[in-house]
């Protein structure tokens, strides 16, 4: 089963939902530590689900699921990557476990426009190594 990742990291909300809906991803699974701080407030997950990314989202008919289990807890060290795909090999199963009940297609999503700078790389390598396909989108 393929699946998707994304970054929000400097793109507009139109060309963001856009993406999204060019392969009809129905569901984004936010894997921010707090996804209720945003640098562009569009992207914020609000108290109330009819704003922010919630809202986005629904107003493009996909859905949206916060997974804070994948977040970056090691955001404040150098070296963030090596503990966290130490954290991915002793419990991914785990703290991917949830990712079963999500509609499909989904898309992974951070701030990180670019893969290569974001965990989400680390936990798409994870998933793939696991049989999954993935693209992503930048």
């Amino acid at each position: 089963m393929k699946f998707y990742t994304i970054g929000y990291g400097g793109r507009m909300p139109q060309e963001f939902v856009s993406l999204l809906a060019e392969r009809e991803i129905q569901a984004i699974v936010d894997v921010r530590l707090r996804p209720d701080r945003s640098s562009m407030g569009c992207y914020s997950k609000a108290k109330d689900p009819a704003k922010g990314i919630q809202g986005l989202l629904a107003n493009a008919g996909i859905q949206y699921f916060s997974m804070v289990e994948l977040g970056i807890l090691f955001m404040d060290s150098e070296d963030w990557a090596e503990p966290y795909r130490r954290l991915l090999e002793l419990a991914g199963a785990l703290l991917t476990e949830r990712l079963s009940r999500i509609p499909q297609p989904f898309c992974l999503l951070c701030a990180e426009k670019r893969v290569a700078d974001c965990h989400r790389r680390l936990i798409a390598e994870y998933l793939v190594a696991r049989g999954r396909q993935v693209e992503h989108l930048e």
